[in-house]
């Protein structure tokens, strides 16, 4: 196996060594690079410079792993005990359920292990290397660490490289870091706890070069890439099981021990006590474990989950694994990348600040609907000559242009900064036309800033603009509307302040009128001469709404926390204007890193905003959110944002900006980018798990009533009053027609209002195991009381149990609508506000004519055709059965609201 470990790996980081000491210590030469046989030695001896892919299971294996889910094992069984009675259909049924989940599930799985192939994919293909002197246009994977790589504008960087040599180099890293600004790139080393997003000196595999070009030696390439460590750690995340099949789980094994113990007592006791016949008592007991099994518990949950998917997908919010569905109900914590999540990813021109005013701009992103305005009133250009020139300086010194693409959106064509400033004119009243260029200065890192000579009204103008202290520097006077006067510094640096502690990016504008005849701009043009208009503040804003979704979240009893690659003053003012964080404290990433995991879960729970974080950092936040029993929710939209995401209990990612590998990574995807449709989300969660817990309430009193009956025969040494495939029937057409109604129920009121639910709560709490109790009690004890009144009017076997099944059933569908509501009245609302449940209703009325009058039928079931005047039997079982349990919401809700 290659030996992935760099030669000459010093203590000291790449990043804070000079370029000789990198080209040294990887015995290589900027003039020559490697030869072509030390290349080759080095191919052998690391590898190829692709991401390791780990071994993959066969689709066979994945499929298998379908089946090792407690909703499939409680399926199977119920398989099982109908094979054993020969009742071929509903086994049929059941296995038909059970591989329907499993296909899916395994379609859905493979889409899953498709993230690691997303990071592979953002590697180059292409590179130039210098190779014995000699440049070679050549296959990234070929690349070793030593060889000297050639980057500009437009490509895509094939590996992790230390910068040699650079001119006016800019990169765009926004997927590794989640900063929403390039970043400018000189070879000069950084301090060695410098964060990922300030390793000016470095150039990550997969990021892209946005402007200038460069010279780098390789210092690492596939798995010790910046993007190799981030396909490791999505690689090393174990899959967290949601909170819904937690408890099915110890659901499912409870019921399965009390099922078995409840059995094996009863067999024992009719075998000893009753003189039941073997194969009598045997089929007894067989219809007692039917009973007691929800058959169809495990496809009712399926379809309430499919159905909460479906409602999700039209908020946009799109549910790739299916129990996350009710995962969402349950977070405590959302943690949201800033860029392109809270905020639009767009820089935009929020604050213009001259000698004389400031101004404030309206509107958002590239769009240029908007305008300049002064004290609330929109800027006359004709009033304001400042602000004119400053407007005209900024457009005429820019490379970049902005227009609606196929969709109708407008976006940027070149830098996000200058695009912000071309839109800002727009607003402004200028319109697009074009400043004749004569000559420019394009961008350095060295110097940050640009000019140009451009033709402006007729006059011949030097432009500038870039970093407000390298302005300021070049500027002996400023234009105020009393014309030239001399520099105020302390006025600047206070206006500079006050914009940066708001989170903006500063750009200053100057300009100098020039000779009519001049052609080309000379460097004594640029030296103290200049004329400082002012200065504009930009910012990548914070989405609108996401402003009210943090604000319902936090109603909600949900901690929205950002965690950002991007600068600590700015995160800090987008958190103030979010309404996220107390506006003050920041922990950075350095700060992270001097912090043990103990420490870390301690700072976790009092802090809110999170910056100049690496994934790593992201890694752990969210793995000491989970140390605090805390359900926590991640979004986010670049490949930095993947491991976290994957160890979230829900990972959500964008879909419009996010990239692949986080789509893979994640359970759930924005289909709008969009915050607020979380809390969207959230809410049909809440009411999925609502209505999950109400085809609980609803389908195991089904169970206990018979169950009941059945015990209630066995001790009193009776025939049975119903068989063991009648219970079988009332199981499967209860659960398909009825318990299927709740999956349809709205959203309660007030479902945002309460705080998440305990995941270690239990499925089912003391008021539910309850309400399960004396209503499976009730109606089994009314199907029994219907039963021994037929016999003693002298009824046959077969009527006595048609109307024990019809009673059974009757009760069943007037607790359906006791359930539509779990604690309230079931007239509260809007009582005709689920159609399915009337309609279901129907549907089994229908069902149980057939199941009673059709001959076929009465073969089948050993039914027999009823009088009109035996149904009174089960139409006033139902009755009673409806108003018992209204009564006894209405007894509780008044202890309650006592208490």
């Amino acid at each position: 196996m290659p030996d992935s470990t760099p030669p000459s790996q010093e203590i000291t980081p790449w990043h804070a060594v000079k370029p000789e000491e990198a080209l040294a210590a990887l015995d290589t030469s900027r003039e020559s690079g490697l030869s072509q046989e030390e290349a080759k030695r080095r191919l052998e001896k690391y590898g190829k410079n692709k991401i390791p892919e780990p071994p993959r299971r066969s689709a066979f294996m994945r499929l298998l792993s379908q089946f090792h889910n407690v909703l499939i094992y409680v399926l199977l069984v119920a398989a099982f005990i109908t094979a054993l009675m020969a009742h071929w259909i509903d086994t049929g049924v059941i296995l038909g359920v059970v591989f329907i989940n499993a296909f899916i599930g395994f379609i859905q799985e493979g889409k899953a292990e498709n993230a690691l192939e997303g990071i592979r994919k953002m590697l180059s293909l292409r590179a130039v290397v210098l190779r014995g002197g000699s440049r070679h246009d050549m296959d990234a994977e070929l690349l070793v660490p030593g060889d000297i790589v050639f980057v500009k504008s437009g490509d895509k960087v094939p590996a992790d490289l230390r910068i040699v040599r650079a001119k006016n180099l800019r990169a765009e890293e926004s997927p590794l870091t989640g900063e929403s600004t390039e970043t400018d790139k000189t070879p000069d080393p950084v301090p060695e706890d410098a964060p990922l997003g300030d390793r000016t000196g470095m150039l990550f595999s997969g990021t892209a070069v946005t402007y200038g070009s460069a010279a780098g030696v390789v210092i690492a390439t596939g798995g010790d890439t910046q993007l190799g460590k981030i396909n490791r750690m999505i690689s090393e995340v174990e899959p967290v099981t949601t909170p819904l099949l937690q408890q099915i789980g110890r659901f499912g094994i409870r019921l399965s021990a009390i099922i078995l113990v409840i059995t094996a007592t009863f067999f024992t006791f009719g075998y000893f006590f009753r003189n039941y016949a073997i194969d009598e008592l045997f089929m007894a007991v067989i219809g007692l474990a039917v009973a007691a099994i929800p058959e169809g518990l495990p496809a009712v949950m399926t379809i309430t989950l499919a159905i909460g998917v479906q409602r999700m997908a039209k908020r946009n919010a799109i549910i790739r694994r299916l129990p996350s569905v009710e995962t969402l109900g349950t977070v405590s914590v959302i943690c949201s990348d800033k860029t392109g999540t809270l905020t639009r990813n767009e820089m935009t021109a929020k604050t213009v600040a001259t000698a004389d005013d400031r101004y404030e701009v309206d509107g958002v992103g590239y769009s240029p609907e908007g305008s300049v305005t002064k004290e609330g009133a929109r800027a006359n250009l004709d009033k304001e000559p400042v602000l004119f020139r400053l407007l005209q300086c900024v457009r005429a010194c820019n490379d970049s242009d902005i227009h609606r693409d196929e969709s109708g959106a407008w976006t940027v064509t070149g830098a996000p900064t200058e695009g912000a400033l071309v839109t800002l004119a727009r607003k402004g009243g200028l319109e697009a036309s074009a400043f004749p260029r004569k000559d420019a200065v394009p961008f350095e890192s060295e110097h940050k800033y640009m000019a140009t000579l451009n033709q402006v009204d007729g006059e011949m103008l030097l432009c500038v603009k870039g970093a407000p202290e390298k302005v300021l520097d070049r500027c002996r006077t400023q234009r105020s509307k009393n014309g030239e006067e001399p520099m105020d510094q302390d006025f600047w640096d206070d206006a500079i302040k006050s914009l940066a502690e708001q989170g903006q990016r500063i750009i200053a504008a100057a300009c100098r009128v020039m000779p009519d005849d001049a052609e080309n701009i000379d460097p004594s043009d640029l030296d103290g001469g200049l004329l400082f208009l002012g200065i504009v503040g930009i910012i990548d804003p914070p989405r609108a709404e996401a402003v009210e979704a943090v604000r319902e979240c936090r109603e909600a009893g949900i901690t929205v926390k950002m965690i950002t690659g991007d600068h600590g003053i700015t995160a800090r003012a987008i958190g103030k204007e979010l309404g996220i964080g107390d506006g003050e404290n920041v922990i950075t990433g350095a700060e992270l890193e001097a912090m043990d995991d103990r420490k870390l879960k301690e700072v976790v729970l009092k802090h809110d905003v999170f910056a100049r974080t690496s994934p790593e950092h992201k890694l752990r936040l969210v793995r000491a959110l989970q140390a605090n029993n805390l359900l926590c929710a991640m979004t986010g939209d670049g490949v930095n944002d993947a491991p976290a995401l994957k160890q979230a209990n829900i990972g959500i990612a964008m879909g419009i900006k996010g990239t692949e590998v986080t789509k893979e990574a994640s359970e759930m995807v924005l289909a709008d980018d969009n915050f607020a449709s979380i809390v969207h989300a959230v809410e049909e969660g809440r009411t999925v798990y609502d209505n999950l817990r109400k085809a609980l309430l609803f389908i195991i009193p089904t169970n206990g009533a018979e169950a009941l009956v059945l015990m209630a025969a066995i001790l009193m040494g009776i025939t049975m009053p119903i068989t063991p495939v009648q219970v079988l029937w009332v199981n499967m057409v209860t659960a398909i027609t009825l318990a299927l109604a709740l999956s349809f129920e709205p959203m309660e009121k007030k479902v945002m209002e309460r705080p998440p639910r305990d995941p270690a709560e239990p499925l089912l709490g003391i008021y539910f195991l309850w309400r399960i109790g004396y209503v499976s009690v009730f109606i089994g004890g009314m199907a029994l009381l219907a039963y021994k009144l037929m016999r003693i009017n002298d009824a046959d076997i077969n009527t006595a149990r048609t109307i024990a099944v019809n009673a059974l059933v009757a009760g069943q569908i007037f607790y359906l609508f006791n359930c539509r509501k779990i604690y309230e009245s079931s007239f509260t609302g809007n009582f005709f506000n689920n159609r399915i449940a009337f309609l279901a209703s129907g549907v089994l009325i229908l069902l149980q004519l057939v199941f009673t009058y059709a001959p076929f039928m009465n073969i089948l079931f050993g039914t027999a055709p009823l009088e009109a005047e035996a149904w009174i039997y089960p139409l006033g079982i139902g009755m009673i059965v409806f108003l018992v349990v209204e009564t006894e919401k209405h007894l509780f809700n008044r202890v309650r609201q006592k208490q």
